[in-house]
């Protein structure tokens, strides 16, 4: 599965980027700031964590498309940022390390 297949939705009264594996929610709950947002929670259905880190792509291209920086303060978004810090360091807010 490519991140563009992925159906993203930013459910903004929850606070938390939405997408379906099949029937299953998977969510990425958020804090917004100023210019940064927190993501504070990764929420996968057990039987789709081989697609999680599509996921995660594919959010991190929509908050780099609102030019807006990234807190990752959930430890499995973190590890991911950590693994592709080359792509990701842009997005991450001045002073911040991973």
């Amino acid at each position: 599965m490519s991140t563009e297949e992925l159906k993203i939705t930013d459910n903004e009264f929850l606070r938390q980027f939405e997408t379906y594996f099949n029937d299953d929610l998977a969510t990425i709950e958020y804090s917004q700031q100023e210019r940064k947002i927190f993501l504070t929670k990764l929420m996968v259905p057990e039987e789709h964590t081989d697609k999680q880190e599509d996921f995660i792509k594919a959010v991190l291209e929509i908050i780099k498309e609102r030019n807006t920086r990234v807190v990752p303060t959930s430890s499995e978004i973190a590890s991911f940022m950590r693994k592709n810090r080359r792509k990701y360091k842009d997005l991450l807010p001045v002073g911040i390390n991973i």
